[in-house]
């Protein structure tokens, strides 16, 4: 059985990228792929619990490092329990964030050293990433005015304008510096024009799976 492709979906908070999981999973199926949908923190039920202690709005000071050895927690049982089992069964993984979401918030949002965060990588990863990576930008003021319209916000979400400008740079940056694998999408269009562009940059692994 051939593996599946593991596509993850980025971007700061009202980037508009879970809407497009749902669209993307609607058009695999359809064309026969099979396909698991998960996210980050999260996919699994010890690592959903956790994501419930990284998000819950609190008085106490969330420590930045225990915030970052909890994400990675939940990465490390993501991955044993759901992805790479995933992938091995032949699926497509469709994943809401993955460790390009932690370089954002935690380095270009908390401002930790780039170098723990990927020593904590290597040590969970073991140098597994993405197939592919699309990022949906788009500028902080409208994604502001999407979380506004969202009512309820968590943790991170609270978080203020710098933060959020910080996260935004980051992954700007990222999709630079590793251009064959991030598509970079503009996230300011209609659902139906961000889909399109979505469909584009898949077609070529879609292809591939159709003649493997």
């Amino acid at each position: 059985m051939r593996n599946g492709y593991f596509i993850t979906f980025e971007g700061g908070e009202g980037s508009g990228k879970s809407t497009q999981i749902a669209l993307v999973r609607e058009s695999l199926e359809q064309a026969g792929i099979p396909v698991c949908v998960t996210r980050e923190p999260g996919g699994t039920e010890l690592a959903e619990e956790i994501r419930g202690v990284l998000l819950e709005p609190r008085a106490e000071i969330v420590d930045v490092n225990t915030e970052l050895l909890l994400i990675f927690a939940a990465r490390a049982q993501h991955l044993a329990q759901c992805i790479r089992p995933a992938l091995a069964r032949g699926e497509w993984v469709l994943c809401d964030r993955f460790t390009d979401a932690t370089y954002a918030y935690q380095h270009g949002g908390r401002g930790l050293d780039v170098s723990t965060i990927a020593t904590l990588e290597q040590l969970v990863q073991a140098g597994f990433s993405p197939d592919m990576t699309l990022l949906f930008d788009a500028p902080i003021d409208i994604t502001l005015q999407r979380m506004r319209n969202r009512g309820a916000l968590d943790r991170f979400e609270r978080e203020g304008r710098a933060f959020m400008e910080g996260v935004r740079a980051t992954y700007l940056s990222r999709a630079q510096s590793e251009a064959d694998r991030f598509r970079v999408i503009d996230a300011t269009g209609s659902i139906e024009a961000v889909n399109a562009a979505v469909k584009e940059h898949l077609k070529r692994l879609v292809d591939r799976w159709r003649v493997s």
